[in-house]
């Protein structure tokens, strides 16, 4: 994603550091970018940069500092940046839903956040942090982001209930009155290059279609889904980032938020907008599912978006095929996909 700034109301910001963690990564990349098109670029990146390619993202954002996450946390903790740091936006995490390693998810979801939100809360931080649709399992109990359900659910994976447990330390002790959760759904798009087996059906499915001129799907092992029917609130990152932005402005927001469309989608839906946007006929192969996922699979999400209507967020999400369309042309059929079509308007 490349800048093309808009505004730059100064009003809605102190203009001290704001602190995005896991900001080198595919959310906090992108939300970088939204800050930068509305002129604000005093960002502390906060991220592990490893051996991956997530570098990349951050070559046209504008930010003032990077700061690997360990360094973070020790400096955080021994006060050296308390007169530097406004808000915190922690989206860092492991997002792998494979990961079997507990104790380093741990170590690095639960643990880590809850460091960051106790030196937010004794300073009186703002704290936005990324939750998780997965932590709603299988949807038997609904997907209502209402904090007196979240006793009740039971996360399918190790991932999942890492990030469920920081939502259950913030609600038992009071803390949800006073920081804003995120629990975003199926968020694909630009910059989530990096990411392995962890990238969006969406982008498997590009590659697919262009390299093999199919796409695989998983059969279904649930009688109530037909192959190819199992369904997903499928969220383009350019939304997320937005409502991202919308709940961080409007500062009297406290609670947990479904981040979502509010409309489930099947992934027969989505290989046919793929496609689509490559002037393709539809050519589905249904494949079986790996058996060591398949009591762990979400057969369907669809997020219930009433409270963040209710927050004043008004604006229509984008249309599953409109962002497949979007994220095909203007980024992964461009010669360099991270600096994608936007490189000409900035």
């Amino acid at each position: 994603m490349q800048q093309n700034i808009e505004r730059a109301p100064s009003f809605l910001y102190n203009w001290g550091m704001l602190v995005i963690t896991g900001s080198a990564g595919f959310l906090g990349s992108a939300l970088v970018w939204g800050f930068n098109k509305r002129g604000f670029e005093e960002i502390l990146i906060v991220d592990s940069l490893g051996k991956e390619e997530k570098w990349r993202n951050l070559r046209n954002l504008r930010f003032s500092d990077f700061m690997d996450k360990e360094e973070f946390i020790e400096r955080l903790e021994k006060g050296e940046l308390d007169s530097k740091i406004e808000d915190v936006i922690h989206l860092g995490a492991c997002s792998d839903t494979m990961e079997k390693d507990a104790d380093f998810l741990i170590r690095n979801n639960y643990q880590y956040s809850k460091r960051v939100a106790i030196w937010c809360l004794k300073r009186g931080k703002r704290l936005l942090y990324a939750s998780s649709a997965a932590t709603y399992g299988d949807g038997s109990r609904g997907f209502l982001d209402d904090h007196s359900l979240l006793l009740y659910l039971k996360p399918l994976n190790m991932y999942a209930y890492s990030k469920h447990l920081f939502d259950l330390w913030a609600y038992r002790n009071g803390f949800l009155d006073k920081m804003v959760g995120l629990k975003y759904f199926n968020v694909f798009g630009p910059n989530e290059y990096h990411k392995g087996e962890m990238r969006s059906v969406v982008h498997k499915a590009f590659q697919q279609a262009q390299g093999e001129g199919k796409i695989r799907l998983f059969k279904s092992h649930n009688p109530n889904f037909a192959d190819g029917w199992q369904m997903r609130d499928f969220l383009y990152v350019k939304d997320a980032v937005d409502i991202t932005l919308f709940l961080y402005e409007k500062k009297d927001v406290v609670g947990i938020y479904n981040v979502g469309t509010g409309k489930a989608r099947s992934f027969y839906d989505l290989a046919t907008a793929v496609f689509k946007a490559l002037g393709k006929e539809p050519n589905v192969e249904f494949i079986d599912m790996p058996s060591e996922i398949r009591d762990k699979y979400q057969y369907w999400t669809q997020a219930d978006i009433r409270k963040l209507r209710s927050a004043g967020y008004e604006k229509e999400m984008t249309s599953l095929e409109d962002a497949i369309e979007d994220y095909i042309h203007n980024y992964l059929l461009q010669p360099d996909p991270y600096l994608g079509n936007e490189r000409e308007r900035s």
